[in-house]
């Protein structure tokens, strides 16, 4: 019979071996207490009546057990166990029921229990403890005589070390609840005689236990959240998870919120790896919600990151360094009015460019002297220079006269749709012929001075005609009059083109 019991014991540390290194991968746990009520099924050894007393006919009956356990587990599985129970059956003998019986034992026991898996844990125990039989009737000569084998008796009940071996397997009903399904082996020893100890029994049942204290969950992400319940496993180290172990992202930027560094992100705005808000143009518009991104450095923008240009010069502010330049007003890098021609009035709005250094201008650009000149050529169809000079007896233009063909030059750029006579007229001294051809030459040395000098002038538009001493406008009796007579000229062709413009000056003066 021991021989079956080892064998059977044996088989079954040897089947759970595998399982018990199994659990002990699939989940960790720390140092705890179980206690765990027990209720199971008695079965006494078939040799009871020879090994405890001299009547081998006389055998307890199966019947239920109730115990319960009390255990302490230290992290890694192994742990101690106090184990006890009793069972209440009959003594019988050929059939005959002699009397009542009960079966009491405990015992001190070393126990591996591997961490709970998911498909739960097999357990495996050993240890010493005592049992005790006490009879509640007698045979019938009245008297049991127990048989000295190195326990203590009386008439009534007889006391017994016992080897107590127990394995089984725990499953999982919660996190700290287990179903406990045990097979146990009680062997009977005796004090002064080991070698007899030859009558064992077992115990199969289950218990529901509990663990007290230190059990821990297998989390694998180290999230707080059991695997069991974690709906996101392998969540990032340090990132807070709501109830279902998924990480939680509070402002929406794609960084989880405890890695998040810059908690309360503006929604839209793209962030770094540390959840923090980039700025790639550095003008405290976050990217992301920045409409204008890519704006220079300095440059003053609005809520959107849009560069402001408060004087429209196509400069931005912050970057201006001369603000609220006229409207329309051409500007240099630095946003500052240009004035090529030097004449205080800035290009853009300077109706006259190109007037020559020291004249005096008005408030579009154009000397006043064209102004003058303008109602000229409004009032007469015609402007006359009595101070266009050349050399003597020449049609080489003097420098002298630059400035004042420059002044007919500017006028006349404003005028483009104008068809221009350029005429030559010279005093009485000399020949007719001699005049004529003069007259003739230095009409066009006019011409090419003021093509050449205003390219928007159209040169289809400009003729020249020598009138050499014809028309005279003085009496040649003085060197005054002559003086005027030497003249130059611009007559209007198309005096219709005039007419818009008489007719508003006329509208205006009266």
């Amino acid at each position: 019979m021991r021989a079956r019991v080892a064998s059977a014991i044996a088989a079954i540390l040897i089947s759970l071996a595998p399982l018990a290194a199994s659990a002990a991968d699939t989940a960790e746990m720390n140092s705890h207490w179980t206690f765990a009520p027990f209720v199971g099924y008695h079965v006494f050894d078939e040799q009871w009546g020879t090994g405890v007393h001299r009547y081998p006919d006389l055998q307890p009956k199966e019947g239920i057990h109730l115990g319960a356990r009390l255990g302490y587990v230290w992290a890694g599985g192994l742990g101690l166990e106090l184990a006890g129970g009793y069972t209440p059956t009959t003594l019988d003998s050929l059939d005959t029921e002699l009397g009542d019986m009960t079966w009491m034992y405990g015992s001190a026991n070393l126990i591996y229990s591997p961490a709970m898996g998911r498909f739960g844990s097999p357990f495996l125990s050993a240890g010493f403890g005592g049992g005790t039989l006490s009879y509640d009737g007698l045979p019938a000569d009245g008297r049991i005589n127990f048989v000295s084998v190195g326990g203590d008796s009386s008439d009534d009940s007889f006391n017994m070390g016992v080897l107590d071996m127990a394995a089984g397997w725990t499953l999982p009903l919660g996190e700290k609840l287990g179903l406990r399904l045990e097979a146990r082996n009680l062997l009977w020893i005796p004090n002064e005689n080991f070698d007899n100890a030859n009558v064992a029994q077992q115990i199969y049942g289950a218990a529901l236990t509990w663990g007290m204290g230190g059990s821990k969950p297998k989390d694998d992400d180290g999230d707080g959240v059991s695997n069991k319940r974690d709906k996101c496993p392998a969540t990032p180290a340090g990132a807070t998870v709501n109830a279902d172990g998924c990480p939680t992202d509070a402002d929406g930027d794609g960084v989880f919120d405890g890695l998040d560094q810059c908690a309360n992100t503006p929604k839209g705005a793209r962030v770094n790896a540390s959840g923090c808000p980039t700025d790639a143009d550095g003008d405290k518009v976050w990217d992301g919600l920045d409409k204008c991104e890519g704006t220079p450095a300095g440059a003053t923008v609005n809520a959107d990151g849009c560069p402001t240009d408060a004087d429209g010069d196509g400069v931005f502010d912050g970057l201006d360094q001369c603000p609220n330049s006229p409207t329309g007003s051409t500007v240099d890098a630095k946003g500052c009015p240009m004035d090529s021609d030097g004449d205080g009035v800035s290009d853009g709005l300077d109706k006259c460019p190109g007037t020559a250094s020291g004249l005096k201008v008005d408030a579009e650009g154009c000397p006043i002297e064209v102004s003058e000149r303008e109602t000229e050529l409004l009032d007469t169809g015609m402007i006359r220079l009595q101070d266009i000079n050349f050399e003597t007896g020449k049609s080489d233009l003097l420098p002298e006269s630059y400035g004042t063909l420059d002044i007919v030059g500017q006028l006349l750029t404003k005028w483009p749709e104008l068809k221009i006579e350029i005429g030559g007229h010279t005093d009485s001294r000399g020949s007719n012929a001699a005049n004529q051809q003069l007259s003739e030459s230095r009409a066009n040395s006019v011409k090419e001075y003021l093509l050449g000098k205003f390219t928007g002038l159209n040169a289809s538009q400009y003729s020249t005609k020598g009138y050499g001493e014809l028309k005279p406008v003085a009496p040649n009796t003085s060197a005054i009059n002559m003086s005027k007579n030497r003249r130059v000229e611009f007559v209007v062709l198309n005096k219709d083109v005039l007419k818009k413009e008489q007719e508003r000056r006329k509208l205006l003066q009266k």
